[in-house]
């Protein structure tokens, strides 16, 4: 239940430049108290979902200064009397996903937000498994050779940690061009109707968070 103390905890445990994966249950919208306290909604282990944004607003509380969704999937209610217990309580918007999210330990390194600073990557290709193209997470697939316009988050993500070998970077942080395009606050997740992706555009830049 505490899920600010598992973070916490798990940010001890990181070196500087570390990561984690944290994967979970989340809802577009915080759930209702009588949900929350529903025997069917936790037995479906609903209840106990975090509304989106406040798990991102939570992990950079305790030091994951720049939270990367990884991937997502929508959980379809199946259960009858979760649907209705729902529908009891004018929860019918309610919505659930499953999502990983991809979490550094680069407090020195992050900002709050995605900013411009002019800075481009190019992948090698050079990470084992992943010739021909490495993906960091939703917004950010890197295709070998090509070179990828980035946020200085990302920047330094990829310039802080194990993977800096794999990588050619240009430019530095001497120029800042305002908010890196694309740096939203929507809903991050994948709706019920919308087509499947991987992630494997071939964009040269793109949203970023």
């Amino acid at each position: 239940q505490d899920k600010e103390a598992v973070l916490l905890h798990c940010l001890k445990l990181l070196k500087p430049g570390g990561e984690l994966y944290f994967s979970d249950v989340y809802a577009n919208r915080r759930v209702p108290e009588k949900l929350r306290d529903d025997q069917v909604m936790w037995g479906e282990c609903l209840s106990g979902a975090l509304y989106w944004n406040d798990f991102e607003n939570l992990a950079r509380k305790v030091g994951f200064s720049d939270p990367r969704l990884v991937e997502d999937a929508p959980i379809t209610i199946n259960s009858a009397d979760v649907q209705r217990t729902m529908d009891e309580t004018g929860a019918q918007g309610l919505e659930f996903y499953s999502a990983t999210y991809r979490l550094w330990n680069m407090q020195e390194h992050l900002e709050p937000h995605c900013e411009d600073y002019g800075q481009a990557v190019i992948y090698k290709g050079t990470l084992p498994r992943y010739p021909s193209g490495w993906l960091l997470d939703k917004h950010h697939y890197f295709e070998a050779g090509r070179i990828k316009t980035v946020c200085g988050n990302t920047y330094n993500m990829l310039h802080e940690s194990f993977l800096k070998d794999h990588f050619e970077f240009v430019g530095n942080f001497d120029t800042h061009y305002g908010i890196f395009d694309g740096c939203g606050t929507s809903i991050p997740y994948d709706s019920q109707s919308a087509s499947s992706s991987d992630g494997k555009t071939g964009s040269t830049k793109g949203g970023c968070c």
